[in-house]
């Protein structure tokens, strides 16, 4: 091996053990997602230019991929989201419908998609476009676990990210957690999501989040709904639905007498 290629194997081993010891100054930008926990938690919000692994069960697909999608727009200030997908991943969740990309309050002309035919295709298509400082973030979805997403590969995803300043998301459905150097790591489910008016026949999206692994803070689990208008994370109201107002020209008394009544 010549002088050239030991100094910049020692120098790329030295940049991966800063990552996992977090030795070195490096201070990435963070975002917030608008809920108020979960960015104290994150301690201020979702690091830019670092790599994040959200993780879901097959029949939680869309609620992951809504995450993901509301992940990359907070991350992406206006910039294209490059979106590359594992063909078997779109046989089992189905292609990205732009009608519900649109409903979430998503721009579509900000999203480009990428089909890839196996793991090894997308894992080096998704290190070339980190390259591209020009895109608000990347994000790659795959299904099941794969021999050739292992640490070797995380490593050279986080270090793509950093050096770009291009963030890094990874969907994995039906994947196992093992060992990588995201920053922060996901699982998400479905949540129950009640109409917020009678007539409606669906509420806002709602999502059971779980963040299991954070490099610079604490876990934590919360209900989140994504508000469509402003596009960000927020608390779930403890009265998601109106509530009656008592009626002004009756006294407490008259209020009492009737719910005696009806018990």
């Amino acid at each position: 091996m010549t002088g050239a290629r030991m100094t910049t194997l020692a120098q790329l081993r030295g940049s991966i053990e800063r990552i996992e010891t977090h030795s070195d100054t490096y201070a990435p930008d963070r975002v917030s997602l608008g809920h108020a926990e979960a960015d104290a938690a994150l301690q201020g919000g979702l690091a830019r230019g670092t790599m994040h692994e959200v993780f879901a069960e097959g029949r939680h697909s869309a609620a992951a991929t809504g995450f993901v999608a509301g992940l990359a727009h907070r991350v992406s200030a206006k910039r294209p989201l490059l979106w590359i997908r594992q063909d078997f991943s779109e046989r089992e969740c189905g292609a990205l419908a732009m009608s519900g990309w649109r409903e979430l309050g998503l721009d579509p002309r900000l999203l480009v998609t990428v089909r890839a035919p196996d793991v090894e295709t997308a894992l080096r298509t998704t290190a070339d476009a980190l390259a591209c400082d020009a895109l608000g973030s990347v994000v790659l979805e795959t299904w099941g676990d794969s021999k050739q997403f292992d640490l070797v590969a995380s490593r050279k995803l986080t270090l793509a990210a950093r050096g770009s300043g291009v963030t890094c998301l990874l969907l994995r459905t039906a994947g196992v957690p093992a060992s990588s150097t995201a920053e922060t790591r996901w699982i998400i489910r479905s949540a129950h999501s009640p109409p917020f008016r009678p007539w409606q026949s669906w509420g806002a999206p709602m999502l059971d989040v779980q963040l299991v692994r954070n490099r610079h803070g604490p876990n934590g689990q919360w209900i989140m709904e994504w508000k469509c208008d402003e596009c960000v994370f927020r608390d779930t109201s403890a009265h998601p639905q109106p509530v009656a107002a008592a009626p002004a020209n009756r006294s407490h008394q008259t209020s009492a007498r009737a719910q005696r009544r009806a018990s």
